[in-house]
Order: structure tokens, then sequence, then C-alpha cells
């Protein structure tokens, strides 16, 4: 998915929005699955009403088994609301977990059929809750919100919703409010799921260490091999995004211990192999992924990878698949948006991701693809804000943060390009097989700073040494921060936008606590004193 991107944590946040739901009502029906006979070891359909009920991943063919059972009872007992509704939250939840469209109907269906046999206003929540998660996979986050809202209003105490307006929440780019919802959850349930969903929110916040430390409890936690495999998984992708392909290689392995086809687990060890320099193992775990969990983001990162290696037959029929696909997923408009982007398209690019914006869907991983659809259409004056954004309230992130530092290149912004450049190597100096180079080879481009238009403070006498040494001796100048030019994007493709009306730019917001991207103000020879620093 172009630089490799957070956006399969939104794989991982849906799935456990969707267990949630089945949470929610696999506690009505597992005494009928489980019988009133001496107890006896449970089935697979059994299995994933508990692993449900407790809010845990149920493994896939349990999850199918499931379907099946529920689907058998129904043909007998049509008039059962609350089994129309675990059916449709299964229905939901293949369909996430496989990338397979035509579950989502049929999911729709089920939801809607438990409805008319017991309405919302005679209390059947359950049915209003799987709507909403419903909502969240098709990429419809306000639908989410609304049902998710209407559910809370109606059942306050009921754990199972705040996973669903998180979900929302971030999906409208409203973390406030997505934090408050975690803060609620935490007060009214526990366990490994809700850990593993406190360890993403630290992420997003930039939260590192703490991130990782509740992403070991959820691990610890965890009871079954299932929820083991997504637990190390987590920690695999922790690890990936703080530049570890090694840390990470291992994590991932844990995973496949539990669950040797864990889809999310060989993508994940896919990207450190590849990182690694293991490329033919990596094209091997490529394609045991997509065969396993054939997914938006998992199609373009491998096309990619295969472009990274000159396999560009490998690489056009990754993309024409994407192209011509229908996906369960959403993170379908971003991964399309960055697949035009970066691959031929992107006017068509700029034209989704406006439109995406305009609907709402206002999350920091929108704003940075259509940051950067509009810096690779030549509009970088108009891309800067929304890379702004994604930098300044999303995560640390490497994808992002070379985007932002290529934008300001192409504004010949060069002391804060060269920062973020230099930022995102830090980050992950292998974040993409094929625009981790790029991101190198603009550093490069950028030369060293000019050491007499840093201020005299900013930098020991041992760096002042090597850039005079690498720079020549020059007179000594006062330290000004450059007019602002507005070069053209370079590499940044043809240019050629959307005809439609520019969608109300972001609005300038504070810098995380963690730091953010550089104020406007901020003179160049400040940038290249930092940037100095930092390599």
């Amino acid at each position: 998915m172009s630089p490799m991107k957070s956006q399969n944590v939104s794989r991982v946040v849906l799935a456990s929005g969707v267990g949630a739901v089945l949470a929610a009502t696999a506690l009505l029906y597992l005494p009928e699955l489980l019988g009133g006979d001496p107890p006896r070891p449970p089935g697979p359909a059994e299995r994933a009403a508990s692993a449900a009920h407790a809010g845990a991943p149920a493994a896939l063919p349990d999850l199918v088994a499931l379907i099946g059972d529920r689907e058998e009872w129904l043909e007998e007992h049509p008039d059962d609301a609350s089994s129309w509704a675990v059916l449709g939250a299964a229905y939901t939840e293949r369909g996430a977990r496989l990338g397979d469209v035509r579950d989502l109907p049929r999911a729709e269906r089920a939801l809607n059929r438990s409805l008319a046999e017991l309405p919302a206003g005679r209390g059947n929540v359950d049915a209003q809750l799987g709507l909403g998660v419903l909502a969240g996979a098709r990429g419809d986050w306000k639908g989410a919100k609304e049902w998710g809202e209407r559910v809370r209003k109606a059942a306050p105490r009921r754990w199972n919703t705040y996973p669903l307006l998180i979900d929302a929440y971030n999906g409208l780019g409203d973390y406030p409010a997505a934090r408050k919802a975690m803060e609620r959850l935490e007060e009214l349930h526990g366990g490994a799921a809700v850990r593993g969903r406190a360890a993403q929110v630290h992420r997003d916040r930039g939260w590192r260490e703490d991130a990782d430390a509740t992403a070991l409890d959820a691990a610890a936690l965890a009871a079954t091999d299932t929820e083991k495999a997504a637990a190390h998984t987590r920690l695999g992708q922790f690890s990936w995004e703080r530049g570890e392909p090694a840390e990470a290689l291992e994590r991932y392995g844990t995973a496949l211990r539990f669950v040797k086809d864990h889809g999310p687990a060989l993508a994940g060890r896919a990207r450190a192999l590849a990182a690694l320099g293991r490329t033919d193992e990596a094209q091997r775990d490529w394609r045991a992924a997509l065969a396993r969990q054939p997914l938006p983001e998992y199609v373009l990162e491998s096309g990619e990878m295969a472009e990274s290696l000159g396999l560009d037959g490998d690489a056009r029929a990754a993309y024409e698949r994407l192209r011509s696909g229908s996906w369960a997923s959403p993170t379908t408009e971003v991964v399309l948006g960055l697949l035009d982007a970066d691959h031929g398209a992107p006017g068509a690019a700029v034209a989704r991701m406006r439109a995406a914006w305009a609907e709402g869907r206002r999350s920091v991983a929108v704003a940075d693809a259509l940051g950067w659809a509009l810096f690779r259409a030549g509009e970088p004056e108009k891309a800067l804000p929304y890379a702004r954004r994604a930098t300044e309230e999303g995560p640390r992130s490497a994808p992002f943060t070379y985007h932002l530092g290529e934008i300001e290149r192409a504004l010949g912004r060069t002391g804060p390009a060269r920062r973020h450049l230099v930022e995102a190597l830090r980050i992950h100096p292998s974040f993409s097989p094929l625009h981790a180079p790029r991101a190198a080879s603009a550093l490069a481009g950028l030369g060293e700073p000019d050491p007499d238009a840093v201020p005299k403070d900013a930098l020991s006498g041992k760096e002042l040494k090597r850039l005079r040494a690498t720079n020549g001796p020059k007179e000594p100048k006062e330290s000004a921060a450059p007019k602002e030019s507005t070069g053209s994007a370079g590499s940044a493709g043809s240019a050629g936008s959307a005809g439609s009306r520019e969608p109300e730019e972001p609005k300038e917001s504070a810098a995380p606590e963690r730091g953010g991207a550089p104020e406007e103000s901020e003179s160049e020879a400040e940038s290249e004193a930092e940037a100095t620093k930092a390599g």
C-alpha cells in the first residue's frame, strides 16, 4: 500500500469491533448451542460463540461453522430475531476478515430481518449494533457513528458498543471522542480484547512504549490460539512501525506458531523479510497471505515489492487486480487513492480522495492520501495542509513523514524537507521496498545544510568542522529565513486535478504531545540545524 502504511491497523481494529457485536449476541444463544445435557467438548460453533462472548476473535473455521449452524437453525425458526442478529454479525466478520464483499449484503439482509422480527423500539439493540459495524466495514463512518450512538443511548453500559464508536470516531477524524470512548470501554470491560484496543489507541497517539507494554499485557491475557495469534501480530506490527524488522519477524513468527496460516501475520512477516533482504522468502509469504486473506492493502504492498525487484509483470498484475476487484474493506478508498497517485492516475486519486474528505471521512490516513495525491498531481501547495494534518494528528509514521518531506521539497522549503526526510528514515529506514530508497535519494539530493547558515549554538564544534570540511570555507553571513518559492513538483507526476471545487482544507492543528511538523514560521537555519543534529 504504497509506503508500508498503517492501514493494516484498521483491519485489526475492525475485526475486533465485529467480534464485540458477536460477543453481545453470543450469550443469547450459547445455552441453546450447548444444550442441557451433561458437559461435552464444545464443537466449532460453540467455540466461536464462547470466543465471541469473551470479546475474542473466533478461529475462521469455527466462524464458518457458526454461520452454518445459524443458517440451519433459522430454516426451522425464522422468527428468531437474536439468531438473525448473530448471523448478520458473523457474515460481517467473515467478509471483513477475508475481504469478501459478497458477505456484506448477506449481513444486511440478516440484520434487517432481525429488526423486522424484533423492532428497535422493542429493544433489539444487537441488530442495530450489527448494522453499525456493517457500515464501518463499508467505510461509512457517519452511519457507523449514528448506529453506535443510538445503541449507546438505549443501553449505555453495553461495553461492546464502544469498539464500534472508537472505529467510527477514528474514521471521521474525531480523535478526542475516540479517546473518551476508549476510557469508557476500559471502565466497563477488561481482558485481552480491551487491552489490545487500548494498545492501538496508545499507538495512534504516538505513545510507543505504552502501546508496546499494553500489547504485551493483551498477549499475556489471551486465552485461545486465535487470540494469541492476533495479540502477537499486533506486537509485530508495533515493532515494524518502530523500524525493527528483526524483532517484528520474531513476533510474527510467534503468531504463526499459534495459527500457522494467520493472514495478517503472514503479511507482516513478508514485510519484515523484504526489509531484511530475504526477498524470495518475502514473495513466498506474500503469496500465502493473499491466498489466505486477499485484502486490498496486501495486494498493493505485494505489487510494490515486485516493482522494487524489477518484476514489472507481477507488479502490473497486482495493480490490475486491485483496480478491477471488489473489496470488503474500510481502507479500500485510501488504498486505491495511493495506487492511483503512485501508479499512473494522480488526477483520479485526487478526485477519489477529495470525495472521501467531502463525505466526512477525515482520518489521518485519508488526509495523508489526499495530500499525496495532490502532490503527485502537481499541486504541492494544496497538498501541504493535508500532509501536515496527517503527521501532526497521526501516529509516528515513516510514510506520512516521507510524504510531508517530499511536498516541502517540491515547494523549495529545503530545511523542513531535509528534517522530515531524515525523520522518516530514522523512524524506519526500510519502511517500503519501493519508497524508502526514494526517500534516501531525495535526502541525498538536498545535500548538507550550510554550516554558516546555522546559529552558532546549534551545533557542536565537531559537527561544524564536519560540515565545513564538506562544504568548504565561506564568509560568515547573517542567518535568515529565505523567501519561499513555489517550485514545480519535480518527480511529482504530470499536472492535472479534478475539476471539482477544493473542499474545506484542514485547519491548522496543534502538534501532538510527542511533537509534530514544524511551524510555518520556522526559519531555514533552525530547520537545517535540527536536520544536522538528527543525522
